[in-house]
C-alpha cells in the first residue's frame, strides 16, 4: 500500500513538473486525428489543448505552443468553422504579447489574417496588420506567410507595386520542399504584374513540379500579351472553376482593361491611320454600340499616356503619331532605377540575415592584440639593430 501511494505521488509530480511533455502529447494526438481525418475529434482535442495552455507561462513551451496555435485552426479550417475561433485567437494573440512570446505572436498574427481573408474580410485584416506589434521574422516560414497574406491584401487595395514586392518576397524566400505554397505566390504574382502592365517571364510558369498548376495563368497570360479580347474571354471561361478556387476570378475580371489596352497599343503601332469601326471589330467588342466604346477606349488611353495618338472625330479616325526612340525618353532610367532598387533591397536584407558565432568578436581583439604586440616587437628590433650601427661607427 506503502509502494502504490508512493508510486501515485511520484507520478503526480512528474505530471506537474513536465507540462511540456503534455503540450507535446496534446500536438502528436491532434496530427494523429487530423491524419485519420477524423475532424470533429481534433476539434475538441485542439479545444482541450488551448484550454490547458492558458494556464501555462513558460517559455520553454513557446514552440510547441505556436504549432499548437497553427493545428487549432487548422482543424477548424477543416470543418468549415473558422469564425468560431475568430475571438479565441485574439484572445491568445493578446495574451502572447503580455507574456512576450514572440514566436507565439507571430504565429497568431498570421491565423488572424488567414481568419478574415478566408470570409474576405479584407478592411478587418489591414487593420489588425496595422496595429499589431511590428513583424521581427522570428520564422522563416511564418515571415512568408506573412508577406503572402500582406501581398493579397495590398492588391485587393489596388496597391500592386507593393504586392508585387511582398508576393516575389514570399516566392523566393520559401523553401523549395513548400511546392504548394510557392504555387500560389506565383499565380498572385503573375496577376498582380499583369495588372501592373507587366509581361512575366516564360521561365516563371516553367519551374519544376509548378508547369501544370501555373498552365491556365499561363495561357491567361498569353491573351493578355497579345491583347485579343476573345481569347482572353475563353481562357477566363474554361479555368473559371480554378480562378474561383484560387480567388483571383475578381482580380482577373480587372484584367479585361489591360487586355484592351494593350491590343489598342498594338493596333497603334501596326497602323499610322485607322478607323474607329475597325477598332472596335479588331478588339472584338461586343457591346450595343462598339464604335462609341471605342472612341472612349482610346481617348482614355491617349489622355493615360498608353498611346500615342489623336482622333479625328469628323471622319472617325484614330491617327497614331510616328514611334520616337525609346532612348531619348526616360524609360530606360527609370528601367535602371528599378533594378538598382531591388539589387539595394536585396542586399540590404542579406545583411540583415547574416549570423556571426558568439565569440568571433573575441578572436577580433585577440589578432588585434597579437598586431600589437607584433609592431612592438619590431619596434625594439629596429631600435636593436639601430643601436649595434650606432656602436659599429
Amino acid at each position: 500500500m506503502d509502494v502504490d501511494t508512493a508510486t501515485s505521488a511520484v507520478q503526480v509530480s512528474t505530471k506537474h513538473t513536465f507540462p511540456e511533455l503534455e503540450i507535446y502529447c496534446y500536438l502528436l494526438v491532434l496530427i494523429f486525428l487530423i491524419d485519420q481525418k477524423k475532424y470533429e475529434e481534433a476539434k475538441a482535442c485542439s479545444s482541450l489543448s488551448i484550454a490547458r495552455l492558458k494556464n501555462l507561462n513558460r517559455r520553454t513551451i513557446d514552440v510547441l505552443a505556436s504549432r499548437l496555435y497553427f493545428y487549432y485552426s487548422y482543424s477548424y479550417e477543416l470543418t468549415n468553422s473558422l469564425a468560431e475561433i475568430r475571438r479565441n485567437l485574439l484572445s491568445l494573440h493578446r495574451m502572447a504579447t503580455l507574456r512576450r512570446d514572440e514566436l507565439g505572436q507571430e504565429t497568431l498574427l498570421n491565423l488572424l489574417l488567414r481568419n478574415y481573408l478566408h470570409y474576405n474580410l479584407y478592411d478587418q485584416a489591414e487593420k489588425l496588420r496595422s496595429k499589431a506589434p511590428r513583424f521581427e521574422a522570428h520564422s522563416n516560414q511564418q515571415f512568408c506567410r506573412y508577406l503572402f497574406y500582406l501581398g493579397k491584401i495590398r492588391t485587393i487595395q489596388l496597391e500592386y507595386t507593393d504586392a508585387k514586392e511582398s508576393l516575389l518576397q514570399a516566392a523566393r524566400k520559401a523553401p523549395v520542399t513548400a511546392r504548394g505554397f510557392r504555387i500560389q505566390c506565383n499565380k498572385w504574382a503573375v496577376i498582380v504584374r499583369l495588372l501592373l502592365g507587366e509581361i512575366p517571364e516564360r521561365t516563371v510558369f516553367m519551374q519544376k513540379g509548378m508547369k501544370k498548376a501555373l498552365e491556365p495563368y499561363f495561357e491567361l497570360t498569353n491573351a493578355v500579351r497579345i491583347g485579343d479580347l476573345e481569347l482572353f474571354r475563353s481562357v477566363a471561361d474554361k479555368f473559371s472553376d480554378i480562378f474561383n478556387s484560387d480567388r483571383t476570378h475578381n482580380l482577373i475580371v480587372r484584367l479585361r482593361h489591360n487586355v484592351i489596352r494593350t491590343g489598342l497599343r498594338n493596333i497603334s503601332i501596326a497602323y499610322s491611320r485607322i478607323s474607329l469601326v475597325d477598332v472596335a471589330k479588331k478588339l472584338r467588342m461586343d457591346s450595343p454600340n462598339p464604335v462609341a466604346d471605342a472612341e472612349s477606349i482610346v481617348a482614355k488611353a491617349i489622355r493615360d499616356g498608353a498611346i500615342d495618338a489623336t482622333i479625328d472625330h469628323a471622319n472617325g479616325w484614330m491617327v497614331s503619331k510616328e514611334t520616337g526612340d525609346v532612348y531619348s525618353t526616360n524609360d530606360p532610367q527609370s528601367a535602371f532605377d528599378s533594378r538598382i532598387a531591388f539589387c539595394l533591397n536585396m542586399h540590404n536584407e542579406a545583411v540583415k540575415a547574416l549570423r556571426f558565432p558568439p565569440t568571433s568578436h573575441k578572436k577580433e581583439k585577440e589578432s588585434a592584440e597579437k598586431r600589437r604586440e607584433r609592431q612592438q616587437q619590431e619596434q625594439e628590433l629596429a631600435k636593436h639593430i639601430a643601436e649595434d650601427d650606432d656602436d659599429d661607427f
